[in-house]
């Protein structure tokens, strides 16, 4: 008696709907990285127990050492009035103000000022507290 199976099992395997599901996620990760848009500049930031990431236009960074940037271009503190309103443009801005927790209260609120006067909403950048 010759029983045979009919049914074989194919030993190869498809790899094609892996590679689906690594272009989605690769696709997904890709768009989410590009939300993100880190300072460059080394600060170290207050924390706070509510922190949101928001899309900046324009950042202005305080350091410990009071030397002031505006996305990322050294300014002083009497050209930073202009250098704002030249990084606005005629958008409506958000100023995102990355400030060493270090820095007196007294140049965040003057920064924050300047932003204001020229009708910018004034963001302050945070790290979640743990």
């Amino acid at each position: 008696m010759n029983l045979k199976q009919s049914n074989k099992i194919n030993p190869l395997f498809s790899m094609s709907s892996m590679t689906d599901i690594i272009f989605l996620l690769l696709i997904f990760f890709m768009l989410t990285a590009s939300f993100v848009t880190p300072s460059g500049l080394p600060v170290n930031l207050p924390s706070s127990k509510s922190s949101t990431i928001t899309i900046q236009k324009v950042s202005v960074t305080i350091t410990k050492d009071l030397k002031y940037f505006v996305n990322d271009k050294e300014s002083s503190e009497n050209t930073l009035e202009a250098n704002i309103r030249d990084a606005i443009g005629n958008d409506d801005g958000l100023v995102v103000l990355h400030c060493d927790k270090d820095v007196p209260v007294e140049k965040l609120v003057n920064v924050a000022g300047i932003a204001t006067s020229l009708e910018a909403k004034v963001t302050i950048a945070t790290t979640p507290k743990k």
